[in-house]
This record gives structure tokens, C-alpha cells and sequence, in this order.
């Protein structure tokens, strides 16, 4: 019987907690700084002016003008905004669109949401690291191309894509670049003018701020349909009353992360890289899933031979520990990851893998108890696996 222990989160990709700071930052705007952002009375525009201070904030985090800041309610909505809206409102330009093949879900189904409806769509392979050879992206440019997506670093995976580059290209055939930089906002540096990046989704809830609200950088003169009708809530283009704590809260955990990132950075850094080489020292059949070096300093990423993620998942909950097998997203579905399938992984082996995600309050005594526990584990599955480990 396994003893019940304290619970150790590993699954900051999916979410990470409120920052206390944060929470108390936002606490005021629940009940006493209450006003709608566009009344004219004394009690809109106290929170009207809290709005644009945050605005401004996640502005200067990626070299932005505050204008140029749309606030949403999540990634997924900025993504689709994004996506969808340039497509619909630039059509007279173009139709066809490019994104990478791993995507996160709500940029892969806003693509072919457009395809469906007259669009053309192409997909970039990647490498088995899931790599975007941006060379790739300049031949498959076309003369009716509008816009090209690729995420500023995988969410299951956690390799860091060569973003500056294919800004690069894009700029020089005058085609709008999106980026989806909901792992990275907060973790690495941006500046969406020295890597040529058009759009950018931002997360509040993956940098320690609350769910509920994320924004899209939008440049100034590029046209977007909104995907919502209604009033005249940020400058039109995403109606409905904002959120104002939890934008509040999006933008003080912006402000710490900006000023924490250097060594944030460092300690998970070197807490990752303790799990990889640890890892792949002491268990047999494992290998590390996306790029080696080019990755982000929180992520891990294993595939276990001759077992299930699910099933190694649910055995580390049991310990106490959250990890993950993928995307939040989708990982219920026990589908193999598109992700690891695009790196040519074979779907045997996908369904072998296990996503780990350091955060903020992680602390090493935590990795080492993951370390004692996780070769156990993996040989009691194995040694009850349909599957025979190699002599």
C-alpha cells in the first residue's frame, strides 16, 4: 500500500499556481475597485487607468506600444483571433496560410477551419528534435501566402523554435508572422521588433497569474476581423467587459517574471538538466524527446520503452506527484501526440512518453524524491508490461 506523502506539482506547462504577490496585488479589484473600464463616472475611470498601466506593462515585456495589446480570455482565444481574423480580414490578399505540424491544437484547428472553408494550408514538417528548418518556411511561400504561424517553443516537448529567422523571412516577402509564445511569455526574452514577429499570444496562467485572460499583440495597421460582435471594448476588436483583476494580475506576474527571469531561469535550468542526465544514467530504454539544447529551462520530456504514459502518470499520482503525458488540452484523448508522431516518433512509442515541468517553487529535495521514486516505478510496470525489455 502506498503511503500517503505531500504533493509535488510538475506539470507547469499545463498551469502553474497563482504567485501569492500576485493574488494580493489583484485582491482590491474584486470588491472595492469595481467599475466597468468604460464608464465615465469616478469608479470606471479609476479602473480604466489600472487597465491601460497593465496594458503598458505587457507592452514594454516584448518591445510592444500598450495600443498594440489586445487582452483575451485565454491563448486559445488569442490564437484563433489571430489566425482567423487576419485570414478573414486580409482575403483579398491571399488565402493560403502556413503553420508548423506542431501546433498547439487551437492553432492546428483554426487553420483547418480555414481550409474548410476555401483556404489553402500548408503544414511544416519538423525534425525528430521538432525543429522548424526555416528554410522550409521560404519555400513554401507562395504568392498568395498572408500568414505564417509557428509557435515560439513546443508545449509538450519544449524545444524552442528558430523564431527570429522565420520572422526574417516573412518580413523580407512582406507576409504576417504569428507566434504563439504561451510557454515561453515570461520564461525568455522577446522583442517582437528584433525577431520580426507580427502577432504574439501571451498566457497569463502559464506564468504564474491567473486563468482567464491572455492577450494577443496585434501591430499597428494590420487588419483583424474580431470573432466576437458587440461594443467598443479594446479599441473593437475583442468586444465584452474585461476582466479586470485577473488582467491585473497577468500584468503584475509580468512584472515579476521580467524581473526574476535570469535566475528563475538558471535554477530550472539546472534542475532539468539534473533530471535528464540522472534519468537517462539509471533507467534503461529511455530516451529525451525534443531538442537537447534548444529547449525551454522547465521542460522534460521522456519516452519510456515497454510501458504507458498513462500508466506511469497514474502511478506518480499516486505518490503525489503531477506530471503529464502531453498537452493539458488533450490529455484525456489517449491518442498518441501529434507532436512526437510529427518527430517521427512511431505511435508505440508515443504513447510511451511522460511530460515533467518544473516551476517557480520547485525545489531540488523535489526532483531527488522523483529520482528515488521513478526507476521503481518504471520496473513495476515493465515487469507487468506485455512488452519484453531487450536482454
Amino acid at each position: 500500500m502506498i503511503k500517503k506523502t505531500k504533493r509535488i506539482y510538475l506539470d507547469c506547462a499545463a498551469t502553474t499556481p497563482v504567485d501569492p504577490r500576485v493574488l494580493k496585488f489583484m485582491l482590491p479589484y474584486f470588491s472595492r475597485k469595481f467599475g466597468n473600464t468604460v464608464s465615465l463616472h469616478s469608479f470606471g475611470r479609476e479602473v480604466g487607468e489600472v487597465l491601460e498601466n497593465s496594458r503598458q506593462i505587457i507592452s514594454r515585456a516584448i518591445g510592444a506600444q500598450s495600443k498594440e495589446i489586445i487582452f483575451t480570455s485565454s491563448a486559445t482565444e488569442s490564437n484563433n483571433l489571430a489566425i482567423r481574423g487576419v485570414a478573414l480580414a486580409n482575403k483579398n490578399k491571399g488565402n493560403h496560410i502556413i503553420v508548423s505540424s506542431i501546433e498547439h491544437d487551437c492553432v492546428l484547428n483554426s487553420a483547418r477551419w480555414l481550409k474548410d472553408r476555401g483556404f489553402e494550408l500548408t503544414e511544416l514538417k519538423v525534425d525528430k528534435f521538432g525543429l522548424i528548418n526555416p528554410e522550409d518556411v521560404r519555400k513554401a511561400i507562395q504568392l498568395n501566402t498572408i500568414l505564417v504561424s509557428v509557435m515560439h517553443a513546443n508545449n509538450e516537448i519544449g524545444t524552442i523554435e528558430p523564431i527570429a529567422e522565420i520572422g526574417r523571412i516573412c518580413r523580407e516577402k512582406n507576409i504576417y508572422f504569428h507566434t504563439d509564445a504561451a510557454q515561453t511569455f515570461g520564461k525568455i526574452a522577446i522583442d517582437v521588433n528584433r525577431m520580426n514577429i507580427d502577432l504574439l499570444t501571451a498566457s497569463s496562467h502559464k506564468m504564474y497569474g491567473p486563468k482567464g485572460t491572455a492577450c494577443l499583440y496585434l501591430r499597428e495597421g494590420i487588419k483583424i476581423t474580431p470573432l466576437m460582435c458587440g461594443g467598443g471594448h479594446e479599441n473593437g476588436k475583442r468586444p465584452s467587459t474585461v476582466n479586470v483583476p485577473a488582467i491585473v494580475g497577468f500584468a503584475k506576474a509580468t512584472e515579476l517574471c521580467l524581473k526574476e527571469m535570469k535566475q528563475e531561469g538558471d535554477k530550472q535550468s539546472k534542475l532539468r538538466d539534473k533530471l535528464i542526465k540522472t534519468v537517462l544514467k539509471i533507467i534503461p530504454e529511455v530516451r529525451l524527446n525534443g531538442h537537447p539544447t534548444k529547449r525551454l529551462p522547465n521542460n522534460v520530456n521522456f519516452q519510456f520503452s515497454f510501458i504507458e504514459g498513462e500508466a506511469l502518470l497514474m502511478r506518480l499520482d499516486q505518490y503525489g506527484f503531477a506530471v503529464s503525458t502531453g498537452s493539458a488540452c488533450s490529455s484525456r484523448r489517449l491518442e498518441a501526440s501529434h507532436v512526437l508522431l510529427a518527430c517521427n516518433v512511431k505511435p508505440e512509442e508515443a504513447h510511451g512518453s511522460l511530460r515533467i515541468t518544473i516551476g517557480r517553487f520547485t525545489k531540488e529535495s523535489d526532483i531527488n524524491r522523483l529520482l528515488n521514486i521513478l526507476p521503481k516505478i518504471v520496473n513495476d510496470l515493465r515487469s507487468v508490461s506485455p512488452f519484453k525489455l531487450k536482454d
